[in-house]
């Protein structure tokens, strides 16, 4: 199985199944990249161009933490890819959380939305999990949230947002407010990197003679990255409009401290989301390689798929230049994808 196999069976699907979620008669306006099918989206929230605005604007705003010092944003940056730079995130209230901030690159995708959890498949129902959990608390609200709503209805922006989204009357509620967060968060799709412009494009130039050898390496037998880290997310069983439903695949590294069966996440935009592994643990790309070279520790929960390598320091450079070509500049600089309030408000 090739690279450019793979790819190829992501065009083959985006051919398929055409159309997006539909709202008020009209398809919503997708902009995918080459390759990329329509995601999942589900029948109780379609897509609209005013749910996505409202929740950009609710993505970035500091009213959706307690005590008004955190947002969504604070732990994912898009400079980052939507990961904060550091080992293990911290809360509102300071408290730090045992995993790091995953990146929320093509989190459309995703047929599950936690380090450790399969049951949460819905980013509606992940978004309240940061909103109102305790272990660890997060942003720290607290139902039933009567003075979070109170401030969000007292924002001018918000009064035309709202309404603009979900229609008349009472429409500042939770629901509402975490129908439009994963709106939004479903247009975060990277998809634009020299290594799509390679395959989808067929840039011959577009990456280097050293990620063309670090493709190879990545997609051998001897390696196999590809087996956690497959097909156009580059990470395990992406989920799509039109797919039957393939259940993630949680394994055990052998990598980490905190053992236990873990998501694999992307490695799109893998060169700007350092320190690595779900706790940090990890400081740079060439550290990953050589954990991942031991092998891991023997146990009996490790995956299958986790075996000793032997890698040159040639072969090591290659495999990070192909790593470092799938960061995607346009993703990562998208004013679409910005913070939407004016640089001189401190209340948001």
């Amino acid at each position: 199985m090739t690279a450019r196999w793979i790819a190829g069976v992501a065009v083959v699907v985006l051919t398929a199944f055409g159309s997006g979620a539909l709202a008020r008669g009209e398809p919503f306006a997708w902009n995918l990249p080459r390759g990329f099918p329509v995601p999942r989206v589900p029948v109780d929230n379609p897509m609209t161009p005013e749910k996505v605005s409202l929740g950009r604007y609710l993505f970035y705003d500091t009213r959706l933490s307690a005590n008004g010092t955190q947002s969504c944003a604070t732990c994912h940056e898009q400079a980052r890819a939507f990961t904060d730079g550091r080992g293990r995130a911290v809360g509102s209230t300071g408290q730090v959380h045992p995993r790091s901030s995953m990146s929320l690159a093509n989190v459309a995708y995703a047929s599950a939305l936690t380090w450790g959890n399969p049951a949460v498949t819905r980013l509606e129902d992940q978004a309240l999990l940061p909103m109102f959990g305790d272990q660890p608390i997060e942003l720290g609200l607290v139902r039933p949230a009567d003075a979070f709503l109170a401030r969000l209805r007292s924002e001018p922006a918000y009064r035309r947002l709202f309404p603009a989204a979900f229609g008349d009357g009472d429409v500042v509620t939770i629901a509402n407010v975490t129908r439009a967060l994963a709106a939004f968060e479903r247009t975060m799709i990277s998809g634009r990197s020299p290594y799509d412009r390679y395959i989808f494009g067929r840039e011959n130039d577009a990456i280097s003679a050293a990620a063309k050898r670090g493709e190879r390496l990545f997609f051998s037998e001897s390696l196999a990255c590809f087996q956690c880290h497959g097909g156009f997310t580059f990470t395990d069983a992406p989920d799509f409009d039109g797919r039957r439903h393939r259940a993630p695949e949680y394994q055990d590294n052998g990598l980490t401290k905190d053992a236990g069966a873990l998501k694999a996440t992307t490695l799109r935009n893998v060169e700007v989301t350092a320190p690595y592994m779900h706790d940090g643990s990890l400081p740079t790309l060439e550290a990953v390689i050589d954990a991942y070279a031991t092998g891991g520790r023997d146990s009996v929960n490790k995956s299958p798929v986790m075996h000793a390598f032997t890698i040159t320091p040639d072969q090591k450079r290659d495999l990070i230049a192909f790593l470092n070509a799938l960061t995607d500049e346009a993703f990562l600089h998208d004013a679409a994808l910005a913070d939407p309030w004016p640089a001189t408000r401190q209340d948001r």
